[in-house]
């Protein structure tokens, strides 16, 4: 279905046991919104709430509102369960208390 008017993106979404990734055609000047909308994505998983999940493309956040290229993938993202510089303070300080603990 590939022509002038339309180009070729990818949507992707990933749960922990399980990942989804759709290719679509959709018009050269479709949006982040319309693309998810178009592929159905949200048919497939109700909790998805553009409200909320971040949104973007190749590991770069981007806005309902922006335009893609061919070739594009977007990426829905699930709001973290744990903050990641918390999670890194405590791996720090329980590698501190190891380290103390070894040389007695």
């Amino acid at each position: 279905m590939e022509n002038a008017d339309t180009i070729p993106v990818e949507v992707v979404y990933a749960l922990p046991d399980r990942q989804t990734l759709l290719a679509l055609e959709v018009a050269s000047d479709a949006t982040i919104a319309a693309v998810i909308e178009q592929s159905g994505i949200l048919k497939q998983f109700p909790e998805i709430d553009l409200g909320e999940n971040k949104v973007g493309v190749f590991g770069k956040l981007g806005k309902l509102t922006d335009t893609l290229h061919a070739g594009d993938r977007v990426e829905i993202y699930r709001p973290l369960i744990a903050d990641p510089k918390e999670v890194r303070k405590q791996r720090a300080a329980r590698g501190k208390a190891m380290k103390k603990g070894a040389g007695s």
